[in-house]
Formats: C-alpha cells, structure tokens, sequence
C-alpha cells in the first residue's frame, strides 16, 4: 500500500512529551458491500470507527527502524459502517518513534512529531468503488490523554469534553521508504487475576501473584465522577510492605484515571508496564474494580513441560514468563524500568529456548529485518547491542562482541529448528558485512582485543575486571561467525567467499589457542565463562577439549555455578554431553546464590537479571550501571536454562534440520521424579515421559510422529518409525 506515503498528517501544534493527538473524520456512506481501512503511523496509534474499537494490535502499526522501514495494517471494517454519515477517529500517541525511549531517557529520536496516514477503500452492492483518505477534511479534537508514554505510563481523563480544537496539516518530515503489511502483532492476551488484596493505611496493594507484562484496566462504574484513581506499579515489595519502585529508575510506571460520566472500561492503549504488585490510592477498593490482562507479541504455543518437582517447574514457568514479558514487539531486556529495548545479546542467548516455548519463526524474521536495516546506517557496517538502532552510528568505545552477533545465532537456529534457510540466505549479505568489520578489526593479530562486556552479569566480578578480561568470550563469537559465514557461502554456492571465510576462520582459531589457551587446557582469566565459550564455539582438538573440562569442573565443584549471560546458556548442556549430567543437575538443583533455584526460594515468579538480585539477607542489589539502579525481577537471558529442559530434561533434539527426524535422549535424575513434555514441531509433534518406579529403575516414554532414533540411559539405541514407545531402564 505505497499510496499510504502520500497522506501522512500531523497535528499543528507543538511537540509536547507524551501527548496524544485525536483526528477525526466524518463521510457519508451507503449500501457498502466491503470497506477495507489501510493504515499507518510514525508513532503509535488506535482507530475507531463509529465508536467500535476496529484494531486488535496494540502500539500499531509496530517498532521498525523508522529511517528506513515502516509496518501498516490492513483491517476490515465492513460491518462497523452505517448507512449515511460514519466517524473515523484515531488515536495517535508517540511511542517509539517520538516519544521518551531508551535508558538514556532521549525524545525525539526518529522524528520531531507524531504523523498518521490512512486509505478507506469502500465498495457499495452496485460494485462502486471509492476512496477516503486522511488527506481531506480530518479535524482534531480535545484529547483525553493528559499523557501517554512507555515509562510514565498514561494519564487518562473521562470527563473530557470533545471539541473541535483545529484541522490537522500535512507531514513534512521524511517517510520511510520500505513500507510493508505487518505480520506480527503485540495483543492483550491471558487474563490476570487478583491474588491478594492487601490494605495499608494510605493505600490498597493488589496481588497478581504473577510477575509479568500488561495493563491494569478500571471498571469505573461505581466511581463518582470526578474520582481521581493512581496506581503505581512494581515487581516486589519492601520488606514494610510498601511497593518498591526505585528500580524502575525514571519511569514513573502509573496510570491516573479521573472517572467521568460514562461508565465505560479503561484501557491503557500506549503504555505497558512490567508488573506483581498494582498500588491503588483514591478510592476504597472493591471487588472486580481492577484486572488486568498480560501483554505480548501473537506466538502459537509449542513447548510444554511438567514435573513433580515442584521448584524445578516453577522455574520452568518463570522462563515461559519471562519470555512473554519480554516478546513484545521486540526481544527486550526487561519490562519495568525505563529500557525495555531490543537487545541483540539477551535475544539470541534465550533464542532456541524461547522457539520450543513458542513458534518464533515471525517474530525473528521481524527482528531479523530490524537488524539489517538499523545496519545499513552504521558507518562500519556493524550491528549494535540495540535494534532497531537510534539512527546512524559507527561501533563506539564497548566493542559489545557477543550482542550484534545475533546475525549469525538467530538464523541458524532458526534453521536448525524450523528446517528453512530462509533467514540465513536473507540475512547473507548483513551477516557478511557484520563479519567484514570484524576482520578488519581484527587485523594481522586475527583477533579483536578490546573493552567489552564478556560474560555480561558474571558474578562476582565488575564491569572493570571483565573490560580486562572479556577477551576469551568476545573473540569465541566471532569464531562462531566465520563457521557460520562459510558453512553458508558453500551452501549457497559463493566459492570465493567461502573460502576467504574458511581460511580466516583456520587464522582466527589459530590465534585464539595461541593467545588465550595454555598447552594444559587453562584459558587466560581462569573463569567458568572463557571455558564454556571457548568449548562451545573454538575449541575442537579432543585432548585439549579434556584438558579444559577439567579445569571447568574442578572450578565448578569448589565455586558452584559462576556465569553470565552468554555462557550460562551452553553450561548445563556442555556437561551433559561430556558425561557430567549429575553435575549439571546438582547446578540446576542449587539453592544457595547463585542459583535459579535460590531465586524461587526467594519467591521469583520470573528469571532475575542479576542471579542476587534479592541478596541472601533479603536486601535488593542495588548496583548502579551508568549511575542508575540495575536490578530487573523479569529478565529472560538466564531463562536460557529452558534449552536444557527441553533438549535434555526431556532429551528432544533434531537430527537434521526441522525435526524430518528427531532423536530422543532423555537425561534423567531421581531428584525430578516424573517428567513429561512435548514440542509440537513443524514436521509433527514429540512427546516424552520418563518416572523412576524404584531408585535405579525409570521407566520411559516416547511419541512421535515422524521417524527418529531414541538413545537410553542404559545405552540402548533404537531406530524408530512415527509411533508410540515404552522402556524400562535400570540405572547403574
């Protein structure tokens, strides 16, 4: 629909933050077979028609990279026409492109004001056909809104008066060029219900028992008008009872409803917020006047998990909620604070996880043309830790090896599990230029020794000692990348490229043994972190390969678990498949700090961003990053523990792309004692159940519908056809 660029308007006021523009336009209609309403925004926006709410989406038309790209939505308003004069009245806020955004609490950052377009295509019963378009006759009306934004939330008065207040005018800033129907939408999903309802003196604090990402909505009805309602939302409580909120730094995460005359629901529109606890003040509360409703980006569930272990599947259902407080629109680092930004990093570490909970395939395609258009403006061609990025940039003083290198591990795993190199043959030329700027980097040293990030939240060690000794970590990624580069080149037939890729690869490799690795297997730094990279992504001699896994676990049985985000996705696995299952169980199970286990005795209903984010005392960890608060309660990197239910808990893995088979190899420990599961593939559905029936016997069970070859504990192996499969298993 590229007439929509031609009818972009704006309101002629002056920007103010958080501002919300109303435009209304009225036309006359009759006998209309089909009505089909195009729209879009630089901004974000709702649409009524005739006083019915027409879109589904929330925060449309969606996050692109405004510079170059632009989503719009096609919906079919047929039966909210009326025989002679109709109302269409939009709702434009600021959202991402206009509004405050980013940790750094920046306005402005795509362009200077809101601007909206729409086209209404109508077909009367005698096969007339005409068009209404926002270039003619829009007027703009009193709003509302008081202010809407992602941090601060809304303010909302219902005793607004309509009143014409102007006409809307023509947009003269730029237009996106790439203008494409959306295929992914952020919508209001589960219902939340009330858990607690805890009265204070000055207040009431209610209790979702859940912490995750929403909107709270007011029934007004039994409110005098006029009532002024706020409520603040927050993850915890303080230790008095009292709702913290100093994490969520700037954002002030509230809504402020003045009731009106007309009784009808509120529902925050252009906000969301990461949130337990909802702080009530202004009127008594009562029952049925505040619910909520979760908030995330449209996914067909595949991934389901149960144990009897009541912690081990609570902290799978913290994943799974960490995953859809964080799907929304884009892959963010959190839901509360003011951030919520779509990390490279924390995205393709919880990515495979994150695709057995869910099909992903659209929402990565999407983020994946985020990452190629906010690139083409990098003067280095390479990829920020954030996308879609502010604008142009180059690299910067962080390297942030390990962030943008989710050009390379999204595509293949989404190969790897939806069987399609779809979205390695599109992202080709982006993952050639991201790994261009690393050569170059490089340089005849053939690796890129910088201040980084490394093993991001690694505990016990600062910001200042991982910038030293990040580089283990940071160059593992980009031996990571040149197999993938040159795996694909071959595949695509590109000769010449792969092989400069597969020489430089040999290089890199090369040096990174020769630079970081002792001929005793003890890598540079000595930290679980540099090991489980270098093993997972480098290092491939298998003498070597022996001599650093007992360094790792010798540091693991006297440290416990010590990793950050990057290695903590590749450590149980790692064990697990170098015969150490009981020790990667004994991790998992760990209740002290740090431990996802120690996080559920602390009551966590989500995955923590920091593994002490509650320290043991009962203290929050309130460590500044860049002189803020950083401590989120619904932070999904170290979520990426899910893989490991899935792929070894369960023990469901491809063999081959797509799961055209699938091979069975369950992990099992007494200690979980009933495990079952499925993952509905594309090629067909895998279930497995395994108990133990005595201390050294389990028994175990399969379905699948397609064929597969199934590995026991005992060593049994089987090639299987589609069917149903049952072992008894003794234990040693």
């Amino acid at each position: 629909m590229e007439e929509l660029k031609k009818y972009f308007i704006s309101s002629p006021s002056e920007y103010r933050e958080g501002a919300v523009h109303v435009f209304r336009q009225k036309f006359a209609a009759q006998n209309v077979k089909s009505a089909v309403l195009y729209m879009t925004a630089l901004g974000i926006y709702d649409v009524f028609v005739n006083g019915k709410d027409v879109q589904e989406q929330y925060f449309a038309p969606g996050y692109t990279y405004y510079p170059r790209d632009l989503f719009y939505q096609k919906m079919d308003v047929t039966d909210a026409l009326q025989n002679g004069e109709n109302e269409l009245k939009v709702y434009l806020a600021q959202g991402w492109y206009c509004g405050r955004f980013t940790f750094d609490n920046k306005i402005q950052i795509y362009g200077n004001q809101p601007a909206v377009s729409w086209v209404l295509q109508l077909e009367t019963a005698d096969g007339k056909k005409t068009e209404i378009t926002s270039s003619a006759d829009v007027t703009e009306l009193t709003s509302p809104y008081g202010y809407a934004g992602f941090y601060d939330g809304e303010i909302y008065d219902a005793t607004t008066v309509e009143t014409e207040t102007g006409k809307a005018v023509p947009y003269t800033g730029a237009v996106p060029e790439h203008l494409e129907e959306t295929f992914t939408k952020v919508k209001l999903q589960e219902e939340m219900p009330v858990k607690a309802v805890i009265q204070r003196e000055d207040s009431t604090i209610l209790d979702f028992g859940q912490n995750f990402a929403g909107v709270i909505m007011i029934d007004p009805k039994e409110l005098p008008e006029g009532t002024m309602l706020t409520i603040r939302h927050g993850e915890i409580l303080n230790v008095d009872g009292s709702l913290y909120t100093a994490n969520l730094r700037k954002a002030k995460a509230e809504i402020v409803y003045t009731a009106g005359h007309e009784k009808k629901i509120y529902i925050p529109k252009f906000t969301y917020m990461g949130f337990r606890y909802a702080e009530l003040k202004g009127a008594p509360y009562h029952e049925g006047m505040i619910s909520a409703r979760a908030l995330y980006s449209e996914m067909k569930r595949t991934g389901y998990f149960q144990c009897s272990n009541a912690m081990v599947q609570q902290l799978y259902e913290n994943q799974v909620w960490g995953q859809k407080s964080n799907y929304v629109e884009i892959p963010t680092d959190c839901p509360q604070r003011d951030e919520r930004m779509g990390y490279t990093g924390d995205g393709h570490v919880y990515a495979l996880t994150g695709s057995y909970n869910f099909d992903t395939r659209d929402f990565f395609r999407k983020f994946l043309k985020d990452i190629r258009y906010s690139q083409m403006d990098n003067s280095e061609g390479y990829i920020p830790s954030t996308v879609p990025a502010q604008g142009p940039a180059g690299i910067g003083f962080l390297n942030m090896l390990g962030w943008g290198n989710a050009v390379t591990i999204i595509p293949e795993m989404l190969e790897q599990q939806f069987g399609s190199r779809t979205a390695l043959e599109e992202q080709y030329e982006s993952i050639r230029a991201f790994t261009e700027t690393e050569i170059r980097k490089m340089g005849k040293d053939q690796l890129w020794i910088g201040v980084n990030l490394g093993d991001w939240l690694m505990p016990g060690k600062n910001m200042g000692w991982m910038a030293v000794h990040n580089n283990p970590v940071s160059n593992s990624f980009i031996v990571h990348d040149l197999q993938v580069i040159s795996r694909l080149a071959e595949a695509l037939g590109k000769k010449e490229d792969a092989e400069r890729y597969r020489r430089q690869l040999e290089l890199t490799r090369t040096a990174y043994l020769k630079k970081f690795i002792r001929k005793n297997g003890k890598i540079r730094g000595d930290y679980q972190g540099a090991y489980v990279m270098a093993l997972t992504y480098v290092v491939t001699e298998e003498t070597l390969r022996r001599k650093m896994l007992g360094f790792l676990i010798r540091d693991i049985r006297k440290n416990g678990l010590n990793t950050g985000f990057f290695a903590t996705e590749h450590l149980l696995p790692l064990l697990a498949d170098h015969g150490e299952s009981r020790l990667a169980y004994d991790l998992l199970l760990q209740e002290n700090c740090p431990g996802w286990m120690y996080e559920i005795k602390k009551g966590a209903t989500t995955v923590w961003e920091r593994w002490d984010a509650i320290r043991p005392d009962g203290s929050v960890n309130e460590s500044k990053s860049g002189g803020d608060n950083m401590v989120s309660f619904n932070h999904y990197a170290f979520g990426s523990v899910g893989e490991f239910y899935y792929r070894y808990i369960l023990g469901i893995r491809p063999l081959g792309s797509g799961y055209r088979k699938v091979l069975i190899r369950p992990y099992t420990d007494v200690r979980l004692g009933s495990v079952s599961g499925s993952y509905a593939s594309v090629n067909g559905r895998i279930a497995v159940a395994w108990e133990y029936t005595g201390k050294e016997e389990v028994s175990i069970r399969a379905e699948l519908e397609m064929p597969g070859r199934i590995e026991l504990p005992d060593g049994r192996t089987m090639n299987v056809t589609a069917g149903k499969y049952e072992y008894a298993v003794k234990i040693s």
